[in-house]
C-alpha cells in the first residue's frame, strides 16, 4: 500500500499548497458562495461555513491527500491499492472530472468572452443591452470559439508538466488572484449604500439560523474544496514526502475559505447597494454575466473594475480546469503508459468534443431536455449532485471501517505530529458520512437548494 512510484511531483510544499488551493478556488467560490450567503442569512451562514471548514472540510480533504501520497497513484488506481474491493471508487471518482471538465471549459469560455468585452471598453453594452448574455451563448460559432480558446489555455499549462506547468503557473496566478480579489473588495465597499450590505454579510443574525443554513453551507463547502473529483488524490500523489499533510491541508483551507469570504465581500455589499437588498444577489451565470456587469457600470470606472474582475475570474477558473485536466491526463498516462503529451492532446480533443454538447444545448438543441435539464445543467447534476457525494461517503466508510483510520494516520504522522487525530476519527467514522448522506439526498431530491 506504499508509494513506490518515481513520478515527477511538486518541487516544494508551497507549490503543492498553491496548486491544490488553486484547484479548490474556482467559479463556485465567486458565483455560488455569495448567493448562498445572501440567501441563508449573511453573517450566520458565514459563521456556520467557517466552523464546517475546520471540521467537515478538513476531514474530507486530508483523507484524499493522504490516500494520494501513500499510494503514489492517480485516482483511477489509488482506491484499488487501498482495498481491492473498493476499486470501483477509482472509476467513479475519475468519471467526475471527465464529466465536469468539458462543461466547465464552456463556462470558462464565457468568462474569457466577457473579459474581452470589458477590455474592448464595451462593458456598457454587456450591462444594458437586453438579452446580451442569452444572445451570446445561443450564437454557436462564437460560443464554440471561446470554448476552444479556453481549452487551449488549460491544456497549455498541463502540457508543460507538474513542476514547469502547474506548479509554476500556480505560484504566479494565485498571488495575483488574491491581490485582485482584495482590491475589488475594498473598492466595492466605497459604493454608496454598501455599508448595509457589509453589516448583513459580517454580523451573524441568529434569528435567521435554520437547518437549511447548515445544509447549504455544508454543500457549498463540499463542492468548493474539490472533494471526490480525484484531484486531491492526484495532487497528493505528487506531494513531497517531507511536507506536513496536516499543515498543508489547513493552509489550502485557508486559501479557499479566504477567497470565498473575499468573494462575498466583493459582491454582496455592492449588489445589496445596487439592488436595495440581499435578494438581489442571484446565482450562477445570472449573477456573473447579467447582474454584476450592471453593478460595475454603475460604479465610477466601472469598465476598469469589470476588466479586473473578469481577469480574476479567468484565473480562478483556469486553476480549477487545470487540475481537472491533470487528473484525467494522470489517469490515462498511468493506465495506458501513453506519453503525457499524447494523453493531454486526447483529453483536449475530448473536452472540446463533449463541451460542444453543452454549447449546442443553448442553441440548436435548446429544446432538448434530459431529466428536465438542458445539456450543461444535466452534466452538472450527474457529477455534482449524484456521483460526488456518494464517492466521498464511500471513501469515509473505506477509511473509517474497512482499512481503519490508521491508514491515513500513519501517512500523516510520517511527516509530523497529527494534532487533530481525535477529531479526525470522530468526523471520518460518524459525522462526515452522515453529512454526506444528507448532502446526497438534499442535492438529488431537493436540487433547488
Amino acid at each position: 500500500m506504499e508509494n513506490s512510484t518515481n513520478k515527477v511531483g511538486f518541487g516544494s510544499r508551497l507549490g503543492f499548497i498553491l496548486a491544490a488551493a488553486g484547484s479548490a478556488v474556482g467559479l463556485g467560490n465567486i458565483w455560488r458562495f455569495p448567493y448562498l450567503a445572501a440567501k441563508y442569512g449573511g453573517g450566520i451562514f458565514l459563521l456556520v461555513y467557517l466552523i464546517l471548514t475546520v471540521t467537515f472540510g478538513f476531514t474530507l480533504m486530508i483523507t484524499e491527500i493522504s490516500i494520494g501520497r501513500r499510494t503514489g497513484k492517480s485516482v483511477l488506481d489509488a482506491y484499488g491499492v487501498v482495498n481491492k474491493k473498493f476499486r470501483f471508487l477509482g472509476f467513479a471518482a475519475t468519471l467526475v472530472p471527465i464529466i465536469v471538465l468539458p462543461y466547465y471549459c464552456v463556462i470558462g469560455g464565457w468568462v474569457i468572452k466577457y473579459l474581452t468585452v470589458f477590455v474592448s471598453m464595451q462593458g456598457e453594452a454587456a450591462a444594458n443591452t437586453e438579452g446580451y448574455f442569452g444572445a451570446f451563448i445561443s450564437n454557436t460559432p462564437q460560443a464554440a470559439m471561446f470554448l476552444v480558446i479556453y481549452v487551449l489555455l488549460t491544456a497549455g499549462v498541463v502540457l508543460m508538466g507538474v513542476q514547469k506547468g502547474i506548479e509554476k503557473m500556480s505560484k504566479i496566478m494565485m498571488p495575483i488572484l488574491i491581490f485582485m480579489t482584495i482590491g475589488i473588495s475594498i473598492y466595492s465597499l466605497t459604493v454608496e449604500g454598501a455599508l448595509e450590505g457589509l453589516k448583513f454579510y459580517l454580523l451573524p443574525d441568529f434569528s435567521r439560523f435554520s437547518i437549511e443554513t447548515i445544509i447549504a453551507a455544508m454543500g457549498q463547502l463540499f463542492y468548493s474544496l474539490s472533494i471526490a473529483m480525484g484531484i486531491m488524490i492526484t495532487y497528493g500523489s505528487y506531494m513531497p514526502k517531507s511536507a506536513s499533510i496536516e499543515t498543508s491541508t489547513r493552509q489550502i483551507e485557508l486559501f479557499d475559505t479566504g477567497v470565498a469570504f473575499l468573494s462575498g465581500l466583493m459582491i454582496i455589499p455592492a449588489v445589496v447597494a445596487f439592488a436595495g437588498g440581499p435578494e438581489g444577489v442571484n446565482a450562477g451565470p445570472g449573477l456573473m454575466f447579467e447582474t454584476l456587469p450592471k453593478v460595475f457600470m454603475s460604479m465610477p470606472g466601472g469598465n476598469v473594475v469589470g476588466i479586473v474582475f473578469f481577469l480574476l475570474v479567468s484565473l480562478a477558473a483556469l486553476t480549477s480546469s487545470i487540475s481537472l485536466m491533470e487528473t484525467i491526463v494522470a489517469a490515462i498516462s498511468e493506465k495506458t503508459k501513453l506519453k503525457r503529451k499524447m494523453a493531454c492532446v486526447i483529453v483536449m480533443i475530448g473536452a472540446i468534443a463533449v463541451g460542444m454538447l453543452s454549447v449546442l444545448g443553448y442553441s440548436v438543441w435548446k429544446d432538448v431536455r434530459i431529466l428536465g435539464r438542458d445539456m450543461l445543467d444535466f452534466f452538472d447534476f450527474i457529477s455534482n449532485n449524484a456521483i460526488m457525494p456518494l464517492v466521498a461517503m464511500f471513501t469515509c466508510i473505506l477509511i473509517g471501517y474497512i482499512v481503519k483510520t490508521k491508514f491515513v494516520e500513519e501517512e500523516i504522522e510520517s511527516s509530523g505530529v497529527f494534532k487533530s487525530k481525535k477529531l479526525y476519527r470522530v468526523m471520518v467514522k460518524f459525522i462526515a458520512p452522515a453529512c454526506l448522506l444528507v448532502i446526497f439526498i438534499w442535492s438529488v431530491f431537493m436540487p433547488a437548494l
